[in-house]
């Protein structure tokens, strides 16, 4: 019964349907490559100092990432120096760097002392035809060069060949062909860097590269253009993936990354997919990721929102604090944090009863009503909830007439 776990959460029972577990019977291990440091930081406006990412590492081990691409060293010296200092750090994630298709950025990373690399390299059909003006046996010839001299230095080799979803599955086809037979990498990426392909391609894909390629880990690294990027990944994962690629609150570029956070809680909660996560220190990372990136996040972002266990709403009030799981998928106690009652136009009597006690303050009926109704009539004008402040004085309003 996984979807039901005491004071913790409640999610859909039909989650543990037959029909439904059949379709997602996951028994490899999937872990989680943190990419926060490097797209995480191509967000548009964002800068990571190399104390911001030595510090952005720790919390990522700290929840129990697996791996962290710590950076791209050809950026700058600052970006290689981080890359150093977290390999450096003797986590228990391994870190990895973001290379260029080019035996000197490979040389850099081997120095810098990393686990590994992800060679990136396109292959999707509007890059080559107009970014590169490469075919695919040009991607094919340099591809199977770094990837024998990245396993020459010792290096876990992951081929990335970008805005695979916008390839010519020919193209694929031959880059596949010639890496069984020329050189083969440690994984393969599935990269939908635009964003725009459905979770059944992504799933599909999974199956024919890691059929392709003999079985060898395949890992899906997805963007959110059209809001699917964490659906995308998680259909790899029932596919046959082995490595997801994430960033801390959905960072990167455009519309970002597949969230950690969603990924982590879906994996746990919705997959009942065994993991030694530490689900209750996310929002905190989260708040911390979104300080440093200068990047707010919205009130009600999934996991990490502040007003995700707020209840505007006067029906079933008492349930917020008294049995969350009656208003909630999950408990606010997982996070350290309790249910909230907010005030304004969508509030009932029981809001106002709730607030009276929680103040230790005492009207009567007619009183919480003419204050329900001032509390109404302020959160329409004023378009927002209201603040205790606000209660007080409307309290003390309505007591002394």
């Amino acid at each position: 019964m996984g979807y039901y776990k005491e004071d913790h959460w409640w999610a859909s029972p039909f989650n543990d349907a037959e029909e439904v577990r059949k379709t997602m019977d996951i028994a490899h291990k999937v872990i989680i490559h943190d990419a926060t440091l490097r797209d995480g930081e191509q967000t548009p406006g964002v800068v990571f100092s190399v104390e911001d990412k030595v510090r952005i590492a720790k919390l990522l081990d700290e929840l129990g990432v697996e791996r962290i691409e710590a950076g791209m060293p050809a950026v700058s010296a600052a970006d290689a120096e981080a890359i150093r200092r977290i390999a450096d750090l003797g986590l228990k994630s391994e870190i990895f760097a973001f290379v260029r298709a080019m035996r000197k950025d490979i040389d850099v990373a081997a120095e810098l002392g990393v686990k590994g690399v992800i060679i990136e390299i396109p292959i999707g059909y509007p890059k080559l035809l107009y970014q590169f003006n490469w075919t695919w046996e040009d991607v094919a010839k340099k591809s199977i060069d770094c990837v024998t001299y990245a396993k020459e230095k010792g290096l876990y080799t992951v081929l990335f060949p970008y805005d695979t979803t916008r390839a010519r599955e020919e193209d694929l086809d031959h880059l596949m062909d010639a890496l069984m037979k020329e050189a083969i990498p440690d994984a393969i990426g599935v990269v939908d860097t635009m964003g725009c392909a459905n979770p059944e391609t992504i799933a599909y894909l999974v199956r024919k590269v890691k059929k392709q390629m003999n079985g060898i880990s395949v890992e899906v690294h997805t963007h959110n253009d059209f809001g699917m990027a964490v659906a995308t990944e998680l259909a790899g994962v029932k596919a046959g993936a082995d490595v997801i690629h994430s960033c801390i609150n959905g960072l990167g570029e455009r519309t970002g990354n597949a969230a950690l956070e969603q990924l982590m809680m879906a994996m746990k909660i919705l997959m009942d997919m065994p993991n030694d996560y530490h689900l209750e220190k996310l929002p905190e990372v989260c708040e911390e990721v979104a300080r440093i990136s200068n990047i707010p996040l919205a009130p009600n972002a999934p996991v990490a929102g502040e007003r995700n266990y707020t209840r505007e709403s006067g029906i079933g009030v008492n349930l917020v604090m008294e049995k969350p799981l009656a208003m909630f998928a999950t408990s606010p106690a997982m996070f350290g944090r309790t249910g909230t009652v907010a005030l304004g136009k969508k509030s009932g009597k029981a809001s106002v009863t709730y607030y009276l006690s929680s103040l230790g303050l005492e009207a009567t009926d007619e009183q919480a009503s003419v204050m329900l109704a001032k509390i109404k009539e302020m959160g329409q004008e004023k378009k927002r909830l209201l603040t205790e402040d606000e209660f007080k004085a409307i309290y003390n309003e309505a007591v002394s007439q």
